[in-house]
């Protein structure tokens, strides 16, 4: 969603922390470019406006232009009032109110609010183990209310039993009526939309709230729709009121306008954000991490969050256990490639790490993109038993026939087998014995680069375990992080091998399955 915004805004403090004085010329400089680029990635004129002012009212100030190192100053207020104008701190949805919850979802046709209620019914249900009920007040748009019962259905969650011929106000009373009956936490109330705003929508809007007197009003924006989105929200904020926005399809290629504007024009949280179609695919809204990922400073946290929900602990127990005893198959490769598949991909990951995301156009180059992994896991799975557990058993007419079954060619073949081959050769040294193993030796080696010592969840000796990890440790875990160069643009992985800002090997050392090398693991002896 950020991916232009993130380009132009790390290109011009970039070129403000290369040197070493600044004036007062060359910040004004700056700050007209990042004008440039906030405008044209759809941030409304008047935010854009205010949020240049105070930059500028903080930059060039004598502490700044005195400063050891003034470029970085500069990018640490810029990260500052973009982290205030998306919102200071994160908000998640309020149920701290008399069950039943009621919290009704506004929006126009098309911005998702059905799909977007289910999301947030099974997050509910999964995350904060509440028992939620859905009903749709939808009685325009043809088989509305059959969606959100088979949602309901997919995701396990209870939905209103439809009546045909009830309007609107009568299904929100009805729902509430039957939330207190069943026991139910929360209810959902899923409301029309329209393709724009006209009257008759805010008149219904404005009855089923007297109604059902909600305790959360979310208006559902599609992230897509620029300044559009904008006047949306300040409409429904003044004939409805509503008390947070959840923007969908921010996994989209638009300019991410929206998002910084909404929150400074409307003055309400954005509470949560759509990131694909799954259920799961739904995440809070953290402004600090936000401002984060469009200055190129990575997202530890919610990379380290995305691996706690995706990773099946059985597996990476088993997994540990075979490492250990130096013994990795191509059914643990699949495996592999399947979880970082879940966490979204490669693009995905390397978005989320500090000065990784400039790296996605030449990985793209060299050929390793997500697609790779599908055609992967499509040549492992064309395999016998037999020839996954020991790969020396292919020869050249079993590949011929794993091509052919797989829709690939034998150099994709062994391509594939070279990377085995290295990861295996890896994971022996690493689950090799003296002083505890290689992975040990590097994880302790890492955590006391960045000042962890040998604690931090056990840190130390080894990952630690990502599901018992409390969120306010991983927020500490970045700070250190950032403190210790992770977490600065341009800053290296410390212990990582210290390239600036890159993933050692593009350019140098190929990547995986590429020509050699194992991306995230430099200094490891190749293989004789």
């Amino acid at each position: 969603m950020f991916e232009n915004l993130q380009d132009r805004l790390g290109s011009i403090l970039n070129g403000l922390t290369g040197r070493g004085a600044l004036s007062e010329a060359d910040v004004s400089a700056a700050l007209r470019e990042v004008r440039r680029a906030l405008l044209e990635a759809d941030v409304a004129l008047d935010v854009v406006r205010s949020f240049t002012d105070r930059v500028r009212e903080k930059a060039v100030g004598a502490e700044i232009l005195k400063s050891i190192k003034p470029g970085q100053m500069v990018v640490k207020i810029v990260h500052d009032e973009l982290i205030e104008m998306l919102g200071g701190e994160g908000v998640g949805i309020d149920l701290h109110a008399p069950a039943p919850v009621v919290v009704m979802m506004v929006g126009l046709q098309g911005s998702g609010k059905t799909t977007t209620s289910a999301k947030i019914a099974h997050r509910l249900s999964t995350r904060e183990k509440k028992k939620v009920l859905m009903a749709s007040l939808d009685t325009r748009r043809p088989a509305a209310q059959e969606q959100l019962r088979q949602l309901g259905a997919q995701a396990n969650i209870d939905t209103l039993p439809i009546i045909s011929g009830q309007s609107p106000t009568d299904i929100a009373a009805r729902a509430v009526q039957a939330a207190k009956l069943g026991g139910h936490d929360v209810v959902i109330l899923d409301t029309a939309g329209r393709t724009h705003i006209d009257e008759p929508l805010m008149v219904e809007m404005a009855e089923i709230k007297k109604r059902s007197n909600p305790h959360e009003i979310l208006l559902v924006a599609d992230s897509l729709t620029g300044q559009d989105a904008v006047n949306l929200a300040r409409s429904f904020d003044e004939r409805v009121g509503i008390t947070g926005l959840v923007l969908t399809r921010m996994d989209g290629d638009g300019r991410g306008g929206a998002a910084l504007s909404m929150r400074a024009v409307t003055g309400k949280p954005i509470k949560l954000i759509g990131v694909g179609e799954k259920m799961s695919e739904l995440e809070e809204f953290h402004p600090r991490r936000i401002a984060d990922r469009i200055l190129g400073m990575g997202d530890i946290v919610s990379l380290v969050e995305r691996a706690s929900e995706n990773i099946d602990a059985e597996k990476a127990a088993a997994m540990a256990a075979k490492m250990a005893k130096g013994k990795f198959d191509l059914d643990d490769l699949a495996d592999q490639l399947r979880q970082m598949q879940k966490m979204g991909g490669m693009g995905g990951i390397m978005g989320m790490m500090p000065g990784m995301a400039g790296m996605k156009d030449k990985m793209a180059a060299a050929g390793l993109d997500d697609k790779l992994f599908g055609r992967q896991i499509a040549i492992i799975q064309s395999m016998t038993k037999a020839e996954r557990t020991n790969p020396d058993l292919l020869k050249h007419s079993r590949k011929k026939r794993i091509a052919a079954g797989s829709g690939t060619d034998a150099a994709a073949i062994n391509k594939l087998l070279k990377m085995h081959r290295q990861m295996a050769d890896m994971m022996k040294m690493m689950g090799g014995k003296g002083k505890g193993g290689m992975m040990k030796q590097m994880m302790g080696g890492l955590a006391g680069k960045m000042g962890l010592g040998g604690g931090m969840g056990g840190m130390g000796g080894g990952m630690p375990d990502l599901s018992n990890i409390d969120p306010r440790q991983l927020e500490a875990l970045q700070k250190q992080a950032e403190a210790a160069g992770l977490g600065k643009p341009g800053g290296g992985m410390p212990g990582l091998g210290g390239l600036p800002g890159g993933l050692p090997g593009l350019g140098g050392a190929k990547l995986p399955g590429l020509g050699g090398g194992f991306p995230g693991l430099p200094g490891l002896p190749k293989k004789k």
